[in-house]
């Protein structure tokens, strides 16, 4: 056991010692910054998601030619009929895939929940803009 705790000691102080000699005085280390910004963001990384949100939310809410989708403010996702489903597919439908994650992202800073009816639509064509990119 005692062997161990030497080991590791002896480790440790050989790797202090390689990192203060390994670097050279008065230079310091630069920060490596991401360039990621929200047109890149992918969804796989939640906080990209999370930040572009907070960053949506700060700025003016875009509409895309759906002002008329307001009526629907507060109201449950599961709580529409297929009628009213069909008024957010026929915007849905007229943008490129591309633009279908900004669109969401208004909905949601505006109190809109999408219809349960056309989830699975906005997913596919959320998943295109991606491959698009």
């Amino acid at each position: 056991m005692m062997y161990l705790v030497f080991a590791l000691l002896a480790l440790g102080l050989i790797t202090g010692l390689a990192t203060l000699l390994g670097r050279k005085r008065g230079e310091e280390e630069t920060p490596v910054v991401l360039q990621d910004s929200c047109s890149t963001c992918t969804g796989e990384n939640e906080r990209c998601e999370q930040e572009c949100m907070m960053e949506a939310a700060t700025k003016e809410i875009e509409y895309y030619d759906d002002e008329e989708l307001d009526y629907f403010r507060g109201r449950p996702s599961d709580g529409y009929t297929d009628s009213e489903a069909e008024a957010f597919a026929e915007v849905m439908q007229t943008m490129r895939p591309d633009e279908v994650k900004g669109w969401n992202r208004s909905l949601i800073l505006r109190g809109i929940n999408m219809p349960d009816q056309i989830k699975d639509d906005f997913i596919a064509l959320a998943d295109d803009g991606y491959s698009a990119l």
